[in-house]
């Protein structure tokens, strides 16, 4: 089955002088991120920071990718909605993230990251407890590891381990299979979704 990929756009008009004002409050050096139905909208805020700011770098942000950034750059600016994708790049960058949603600024905050730090301490010490764990596979391009999730099976020896392998994974179903802790070898953002899960990048 061949799939197609159709990006849409989200309808929202640029307000240069909200966003001239709201720079202000940005470091001079910023990279910017977008989802993809906000790259119109990023291309063009990205011509007005251009005027005031040197802008590092422009990328578009997928659930399951970890853009690198330059050294140069102080902030991320990412234009998107919700939180998801902001706290990770937060964390996996060590820079400071504004969101910016409908010409709206946030900011990351440390109390968001030492949240989210806490869940994945305690994911760990569900894995370090659990006698038996299952080990999470995705069919989906670019997310499909299972040489990874084999080799992780094999090297486990302590506790009895179970592949599932989807296409789309429901943490709704976990309950359905009395395990103690999921280890993840799919979109490395799927532990935000539960302290059950946690990636095998944190565990080899």
């Amino acid at each position: 089955m061949k799939t197609i990929f159709i990006p849409a756009k989200v309808k929202s008009k640029v307000n240069k002088s909200k966003i001239l004002e709201i720079s202000k409050k940005l470091p001079e050096n910023i990279a910017i991120a977008y989802s993809i139905q906000y790259k119109d909208v990023a291309l063009e805020i990205k011509k007005i920071l251009a005027e005031n700011h040197k802008v590092t770098k422009l990328t578009q942000v997928l659930g399951c990718s970890k853009p690198k950034f330059p050294k140069n750059t102080n902030a991320i600016l990412l234009i998107s909605s919700g939180r998801f994708h902001a706290i990770s790049l937060a964390i996996e960058s060590k820079l400071q993230v504004y969101i910016l949603e409908h010409n709206h600024l946030q900011k990351i905050s440390e109390k968001d990251i030492e949240i989210f730090e806490k869940k994945q301490k305690a994911s760990y010490v569900k894995f370090l407890n659990a006698n038996r764990v299952g080990i999470l596979v995705s069919t989906k391009p670019g997310q499909q590891n299972l040489k990874k999730a084999m080799d992780f099976k094999n090297k486990l020896k302590d506790k009895k381990s179970y592949l599932f392998i989807s296409n789309n994974i429901d943490t709704n179903e976990f309950e359905n299979f009395g395990l103690g802790s999921w280890v993840n070898t799919a979109c490395p953002r799927l532990d935000m979704n539960s302290t059950k899960i946690i990636n095998v990048d944190r565990l080899e």
